[in-house]
This record gives C-alpha cells, sequence and structure tokens, in this order.
C-alpha cells in the first residue's frame, strides 16, 4: 500500500443537478491511501492514519497542493499533435488544408509510435489520466496508441476513424472495410487492460449513409463501445450536412436514423444544436464533448453549457482539449475558456462546477464514473496532485484569495501544465515534477 496526504478535492454527485453544497467534497487535509491500482482509503488524514499498515509510507504534498482524481478529456485527436497552432482557417478549410494532410503521415507506424509517445507524455504532464482519442483511419495507429497505452496502463478509449467521402482518397476507407477493420481492433483492444474501443465515424460529412449503417450495426453488436464523432461545431458545418442528408428532420437525426445515438456515445462540440436535438440526447443518455479552446481558436462559437445541463431535461456533458484545433493539453487552460464561453452566453461558471466538469462530469459522460473520476474507496487509482503556488502571479495572487471557491478560480483562470506536480495512473507515480516534500511514516 502507498497514500499521499495533502488537501483534496472530489465530487459525489452532479453539482449542476443537486448543487455544490450537497456533492463537492474538500478536505484541507486527507489521505489518499492505493493499492492493486486501486484507492483504498480516502477521507481526513486523522481518521485514515490509524487505518494504514503499519510501515505504509505516506507522501505528504502540504498544504499548498491539491489532490482530485484525474483529468479525464472527452474529446481529442491524437494524430493533430503535429500541427497544433496552425493559422488561418475555419472548421471545413482547416480540415482540408491542415487536418487531412497530416493524417496521411500516420499510415507509417513508426510515425503514428512517436507521436502517441509524445501524446501520451503531455497528457501525463497535464495530469489527464483517461482520454477519448481519436485516431486515424489507418488501423495502425490505433494499435501504436493503444501500445503505448498499455505499457503505461493507462484507462484510454480511442479508435480508428471511418471515412468514405470529402476527403483525400488515401484517408478513405469503405463501407465494408471500416466495418471490418474496427472490429478486428475491437476483438484485440477492447476490455484489454484497461483499454476501451471507440466506433468513430469522424462525422455525418465525411461518411455516406452506407457507411453509417455499418457503424451503427457494429456499435449494436458491440454495444459495450464507445461511439464518438462530430456534431453541430460551426453554422457552416449544419449546412453543409442538412445539403447531404435532406430527408432528415435535424443534424442529430443523421446519426439517431443510423443507430448512432444513445448511451456511450459522446458527441464532440454541439454548439448549434436545436432544443428537440438536445431533448433527444436527454432521453437517449448520449454525452457532448464541450471544446471550448478549439471552439474559439476555429471561431465555431461559445457552447452553450447552462443551457445543455438544464435541469428538465439535462445531457451529460464533458470537457475537451480537442488538441489539434484545440490549443492546449492544460485542463486549466481548458476550463478558463470555459468559462468564457458561459460568460458570453450570459451565465457564469463556479471553479467547482468546472472541476466536477474536469473530473467525475467527464467520467459520467463516458459511463465510466463507476470506475474513475472521484476520490472514494473502490476507485481506479488515477490521482493528479497540483500546485495551488505554481507561478509568482499566482502565488501573489494566493495570498488574497479569501476562500477556497476563490483559490480553485484562481488556478482554473490562471493555471496551467505548471500546476500539475504529480500524476498517478492505477497508483503508480507516472509523471513527477521535483518539488520540496516530507514524508512521514
Amino acid at each position: 500500500m502507498t497514500a499521499v496526504r495533502g488537501p483534496a478535492l472530489t465530487f459525489t454527485g452532479d453539482p449542476f443537478r443537486d448543487g455544490l453544497d450537497a456533492t463537492m467534497v474538500h478536505e484541507p487535509d486527507a489521505i489518499v491511501a492505493m493499492a492493486d491500482g486501486h484507492i483504498a482509503h480516502f477521507g481526513p488524514a486523522s481518521l485514515i492514519a490509524p487505518l494504514l499498515p503499519a510501515g505504509t509510507e505516506v507522501l505528504d504534498y502540504g498544504r499548498d497542493a491539491l489532490i482530485s482524481a484525474g483529468f479525464v478529456d472527452t474529446h481529442v485527436h491524437y494524430p493533430q499533435t503535429p500541427m497544433i497552432a496552425s493559422h488561418g482557417a475555419q472548421l471545413l478549410d482547416w480540415l482540408n488544408k491542415y487536418t487531412f494532410p497530416t493524417e496521411l503521415k500516420f499510415a507509417d507506424k513508426a510515425y503514428a509510435r512517436d507521436t502517441a509517445k509524445l501524446f501520451l507524455r503531455e497528457n501525463l504532464r497535464n495530469g489527464i489520466t483517461t482520454s477519448c482519442v481519436y485516431c486515424t483511419v489507418h488501423p495502425q495507429s490505433v494499435g501504436a496508441l493503444f501500445e503505448e497505452a498499455e505499457e503505461i496502463g493507462l484507462r484510454l478509449a480511442a479508435g480508428k476513424v471511418l471515412m468514405d467521402r470529402n476527403a483525400p482518397s488515401a484517408l478513405l476507407d469503405t463501407a465494408q472495410s471500416g466495418y471490418d477493420e474496427s472490429l478486428a481492433l475491437i476483438r484485440k483492444w477492447h476490455g484489454r487492460g484497461r483499454l476501451l474501443y471507440a466506433i468513430t465515424p469522424r462525422f455525418a460529412g465525411t461518411s455516406t449513409p452506407a457507411q453509417l449503417a455499418a457503424a451503427g450495426a457494429l456499435w449494436r453488436e458491440n454495444r459495450d463501445c464507445l461511439m464518438q464523432t462530430h456534431i453541430a461545431e460551426s453554422r457552416d458545418e449544419v449546412a453543409w450536412i442538412k445539403e447531404l442528408f435532406p430527408d432528415r428532420r435535424n443534424y442529430l437525426d443523421v446519426y439517431d436514423h443510423h443507430g448512432l445515438c444513445g448511451e456511450r456515445a459522446v458527441f464532440g462540440h454541439g454548439i448549434w444544436l436545436d432544443e428537440p436535438e438536445m431533448h433527444r440526447l436527454h432521453t437517449s443518455g448520449a454525452a457532448i464533448a464541450h471544446c471550448p479552446t478549439s471552439n474559439f481558436f476555429l471561431g465555431s462559437g461559445a457552447f452553450d453549457l447552462a443551457r445543455a445541463v438544464r435541469k428538465e431535461r439535462p445531457v451529460r456533458v464533458g470537457l475537451g482539449t480537442d488538441i489539434g484545433a484545440g490549443t492546449s493539453f492544460s485542463i486549466m487552460r481548458t476550463l478558463d475558456a470555459a468559462y468564457k464561453a458561459s460568460q458570453l452566453n450570459g451565465n457564469s461558471l463556479s471553479a467547482g462546477h468546472a472541476y466536477y466538469l474536469a473530473t467525475r462530469g467527464s467520467a459520467r459522460a463516458m459511463y465510466l464514473d463507476d470506475k474513475i473520476g472521484s476520490l472514494a474507496a473502490g476507485m481506479e487509482a488515477d490521482l493528479v496532485v497540483l500546485d495551488m503556488r505554481s507561478t509568482p502571479l499566482i502565488d501573489f495572487r494566493m495570498n488574497e484569495a479569501r476562500t477556497f471557491a476563490e483559490q480553485l478560480f484562481i488556478q482554473m483562470t490562471l493555471g496551467d501544465d505548471r500546476a500539475v506536480q504529480a500524476t498517478y495512473v492505477a497508483g503508480r507515480l507516472a509523471n513527477a515534477r521535483k518539488l520540496d516534500t516530507n514524508r512521514s511514516p
């Protein structure tokens, strides 16, 4: 058994539904004890310390730390890591100018593996312990990522992109080949260790009705897989999908008609969904991945989080970095952008609600909240330890903070990757910054 000590934050439920007072747990001095990849004990240090076996080493991160469940990224493209920060295009042009040429390189598995290694290192540096990842059309791009994630012991979902039209010919599969290759990957990887498969039609604009139908059939046959795709990211995209599928009621109905809407479905963006679409997401149990840095970078719009989680028909919502249109692997930078998106929609996102979104909320979007996203006995021991005074400015500003809520808001507004001092994966220290710590028996 190993253990860490310091201030801790977790959630026992959904604060959007039940309020922060009923769901947010802040322990000023906590111990998280870990054994066999899971959390064995969590709670106030005074209560947990007597429960630890004799000789258990407790790593004390001190009063300026914050321990929480590892961050969860519900929407990200690892093959776009080489093209992050590419200038000057909106969504559809950006795909053609930057995305597709970059993804052609992933026919080379060695290139894919090198990119996967860097991608996962960046995740760990930023405290991200689970991601829902788009690969490319090439099966070897999936294998490269899963092989690297398996070596680290990560819980990860990923899938081969399905595209059979409106992309370069070298990136196209067919309805049948996409089905066959995805099925082979499911049989090899899904449920292997902590790995999960996500059936991944890129979006309706790059898949024919035949391919969407094949993806829907594959999901029906493998219902414990996730399904991920994009929806209503930009107004031009919504108009284009209407031209491609004139018989469908709306954008979501394109997927729903082909059996691609339900529990464990994660739809990226969803900025321009109408009310019937939101209601259908609610009734089906599907989720939206909110990707604010990407939405601002491409000029797509500002997702209305408050509308999505409306109490009479709440939709599951997770947080996504959406690398490479997203501009940072940092969850703090992503939460800062989420706050600004809410402001543009006339709402103020509290820091408590934001940290829920980055942890338990995103786990819930992926139907993994029984395994990750919270600090509690029996949960998988994926943790992030933050340094609450990670920069001179934050250190100075924290001296003026009067409440824990203010301290949290400072972190999500001013913090970045420098705030992450340790990341634990299944109870093992997977990334650490050198900081002064004290060890106690």
